[in-house]
């Protein structure tokens, strides 16, 4: 099969969605790649890294979408890559459909099969090609909102671990999975006063019996946030529902009882954001300010230490790359957890948070490759 790896092109987007190392291993598995020119420059993976590695290097992002029967990526397609999308072309990447209607309507009409790496499930029941992204994702929270908490940045000018003698900031962390943990874990190691919200009482007594006193655990309710809000110097929103929209779970007059200069970090803004006030944001103009308070939301937060993250990512995508260009869509056939990530097929909405979400038809994965078979 023919693989294609374009250039990202959302703003500061230097991931890639194959390294020159798995070029490789697919190129002696028998595969062909093609690599838009530039694609890895901004992390130091070079053209002639990629030509080493046995790809092709395509001048245009055209030659890429009109000649590879598999396109990889990392952020979801622009509009103007949807639209070069063709039917039976399979494109493997991060999607996040379900706040994004634009995008959903022209993969729709592409007739292209899109597989999302975020709805992709194991036997444990979790996200193992999310799961890398979003470990990335909370410590950069943590990283961010310790910066946007300086008085320059519009923060209050509180040091998140404090000094000697001086209280540290508090942290309230909404979510106790990975995103959730993971921010938990870097705010509680700077010294920061740290509280995380969770509605499973399984995984907060985990994450008590991990850290002990280190962070308070509190099942999560609206009275809870509300209480807690007062005296929070930095919120990050780390909750998630697979494929579906982010739950809101601080409105804007939830807002008054902050502090000026208080800091809300939300990871959830690319599935649509978890406070009413949140909206995209990037890496250019990362901040706004609502009521006195700094928003931070950036919709690829990852991509800030993008060289890591496009590693971690590939190490674990590149097996289900290698079983696409073996197998084409069998490869989901065989695979109940890899048959999850589908969400598009033929014109068919084929998650059913997406369909609910944007009120479109569900049609069942399986049902939908076996109903709009795939030329191969």
């Amino acid at each position: 099969m023919l693989i294609g790896v374009p250039k990202e092109i959302k703003n500061q987007e230097y991931r890639v969605g194959l390294t020159p190392a798995g070029v490789k291993e697919l190129c002696r598995n028998g595969h062909k790649v093609v690599v838009e020119t530039g694609a890895g420059a901004g992390i130091a993976l070079t053209d002639e890294l990629y030509r080493k590695a046995g790809a092709e290097i395509a001048q245009t992002v055209e030659d890429v979408f009109d000649t590879a029967k598999l396109i990889v990526k990392v952020k979801e397609p622009q509009p103007n890559e949807c639209r070069q999308l063709k039917e039976d072309q399979l494109l493997f990447t991060f999607l996040h459909l379900a706040p994004d209607p634009v995008q959903t309507d022209l993969l729709v009409k592409s007739k292209c099969t899109a597989i999302a790496y975020e709805t992709v499930t194991d036997n444990q029941g979790t996200l193992p090609l999310l799961a890398p992204m979003s470990e990335v994702a909370g410590r950069i929270a943590i990283q961010a909102g310790a910066h946007c908490l300086e008085k320059a940045q519009g923060g209050n000018g509180m040091l998140l671990g404090g000094v000697p003698g001086v209280q540290a900031a508090n942290v309230m962390v909404l979510g106790g999975g990975v995103v959730g943990l993971n921010a938990a874990r870097m705010a509680a190691g700077l010294g920061a006063h740290v509280t995380i919200l969770d509605r499973s009482v399984p995984r907060l007594k985990t994450i008590d019996e991990l850290f002990g006193d280190k962070m308070q655990t509190l099942y999560s309710t609206t009275d809870a946030i509300e209480r807690l809000l007062e005296h929070t110097d930095l919120v990050v929103g780390a909750v998630l529902i697979p494929g579906a929209s982010a739950p809101k779970l601080i409105n804007r007059d939830m807002l008054s009882v902050m502090q000026q200069g208080a800091v809300m970090v939300d990871v959830a803004i690319d599935q649509g954001g978890c406070f009413d006030t949140s909206k995209p944001t990037t890496h250019d103009q990362p901040t706004y300010q609502v009521d006195g308070v700094v928003h931070y939301c950036v919709a690829n937060m990852p991509g800030a230490a993008a060289r890591t993250s496009t590693f971690a990512l590939t190490n674990v995508t590149l097996p289900y790359v290698m079983q696409l260009a073996n197998k084409n869509v069998s490869a989901l056939l065989d695979d109940q957890h890899f048959l999850q990530g589908l969400n598009v097929h033929k014109g068919q909405i084929t998650n059913k948070a997406v369909a609910t979400s944007l009120d479109y038809d569900f049609v069942a994965p399986k049902d939908a490759l076996t109903q709009f078979p795939f030329s191969v």
